[in-house]
């Protein structure tokens, strides 16, 4: 689904970060339709009470991992996806620029599922294969990149199952857009 909220890298940026997210819309709903319409521009924010603070809100990610492990991808990796916003990893600002942006379908009060995990880590790897500059150690949190302003993926998020996961991937058949 080609986002329109998406706009070109800076010349000299490397790609070599991945930033992990949780997004539930409306909060604790765990329905794709939503976070898609919102990623594509098109949320009717008349819906739901906590959508009007949506209204003119440009974001996007380059991937959504749903709760099924169904991935969606919006933005080709070659692209500034907006994910990231007001964000500095190891004294570089704007991840944006040199980061790519997966969305996991969830929040701080439900575990993600068993597929996220799996999914999740096998896109990562597929993503590590395009970029070489990605290690495993370059893939974090949103709340790493904006501290204070960010919680995602947050507390359900187990880092230490998605890093095994990460490590005992074999099968790569996801395609994505470059």
């Amino acid at each position: 689904m080609p986002s329109p909220h998406h706009g070109e890298r800076p010349d000299d940026s490397t790609i070599d970060l991945i930033v992990l997210h949780a997004i539930s819309l409306p909060p604790g709903e765990f329905e794709s339709k939503y976070i898609e319409s919102f990623f594509m521009g098109s949320l009717d924010t008349t819906l739901h009470p906590d959508f009007r603070t949506l209204a003119g809100v440009r974001v996007s990610a380059h991937f959504v991992v749903d709760r099924a492990g169904d991935i969606t991808q919006f933005v080709p990796l070659s692209k500034r996806a907006w994910h990231a916003g007001d964000s500095v990893w190891e004294g570089r600002a704007n991840c944006n620029d040199y980061s790519i942006g997966i969305e996991m379908i969830g929040d701080e009060k439900q575990p993600f599922t068993q597929v996220q995990y799996r999914e999740t880590a096998r896109l990562c790897r597929v993503v590590m294969q395009h970029f070489p500059h990605i290690e495993r150690e370059r893939i974090v949190g949103h709340q790493d990149v904006a501290p204070g302003r960010k919680w995602d993926p947050g507390k359900q998020w187990e880092w230490a199952k998605f890093r095994r996961s990460l490590s005992h991937i074999r099968k790569l058949d996801i395609e994505v857009e470059v």
